[in-house]
């Protein structure tokens, strides 16, 4: 049996401020993306939604992002290829210590936001993180937006780096497979969602805004945890999987790839 990914951006809650409702959206996935402190999150919420996690036996992945929390990591900055390596290893260094002291290992990195949009062009940027994914063991994973084929993913298989492909049903597609991000995250149509996870499954294929089909190769589903109707969209995916005679389950690293 298939079994598919659902990923969701959590944890992004700072200090008094909450963001998300991460309590009852990890019980309904398999694998979180955990922000790391930079475009939000605290020491405090890191452990707590590690916490939330393992006791649903959700798999940790690391959510590195630029260093922006007023502006949720959804800013542009420059940085230098020093900065791209040592934010990575910083962030998810701070949450493999957390990990680590429970017994866990991290499962993932995924570059958040602002981050995503400049290694997704910039070679020169995506070598460095690609690099630092690398120095946490050649058992690390890179979850990246389908198509696999911008800088970052490019630069991560070159490292021997195992690239997840992620399909977004609350997102929608320009024709070149690139997403239209918001800058504030809009409610989702659920039925929509469903439609997207499952004509993924039978097709391999989204659809873009426009009509175009675009081909992704994928094996995650991911819905952002900010969304204003997440729970809602995270049950709709898992509904569309289990429709289509698959299994709900996290990515084995040490399990290829389906071709």
């Amino acid at each position: 049996m298939r079994t598919i990914d659902i990923n969701s951006d959590l944890g992004e809650s700072f200090g008094n401020w909450k963001m998300g409702d991460d309590e009852a959206v990890i019980p309904e996935i398999t694998t979180a993306n955990v922000a790391c402190g930079f475009h939000a999150s605290d020491p405090v919420t890191m452990l707590d939604t590690v916490r939330l996690c393992r006791q649903n036996g959700v798999a940790v992945g690391a959510h590195p992002g630029l260093p922006d929390l007023l502006g949720f990591g959804r800013r542009t900055m420059a940085i230098t290829p020093d900065d791209a390596y040592a934010y990575v290893l910083y962030q998810a260094g701070a949450l493999q210590g957390i990990l680590k002291t429970l017994g866990e290992s991290l499962h993932h990195i995924k570059p958040h936001g602002a981050m995503y949009s400049i290694v997704h062009s910039d070679a020169d940027l995506a070598e460095p993180v690609a690099q630092a994914i690398a120095d946490f063991g050649m058992d690390q994973m890179l979850y990246w937006p389908a198509p696999t084929d911008a800088a970052l993913p490019t630069a991560a298989k070159k490292h021997g780096i195992r690239v997840v492909g992620e399909i977004y049903p609350d997102l929608d597609y320009r024709p070149d497979g690139t997403l239209i991000l918001q800058r504030a995250k809009h409610e989702t149509d659920v039925e929509m969602a469903y439609r997207k996870v499952r004509r993924w499954l039978a097709e391999g294929v989204l659809e873009a805004l426009d009509g175009t089909p675009i081909a992704v190769d994928a094996e995650s589903v991911c819905i952002h945890g900010d969304g204003p109707n997440a729970l809602e969209v995270v049950r709709a995916a898992r509904r569309a999987i289990e429709d289509a005679g698959c299994r709900v389950g996290p990515v084995d690293a040490a399990v290829p790839a389906a071709s």
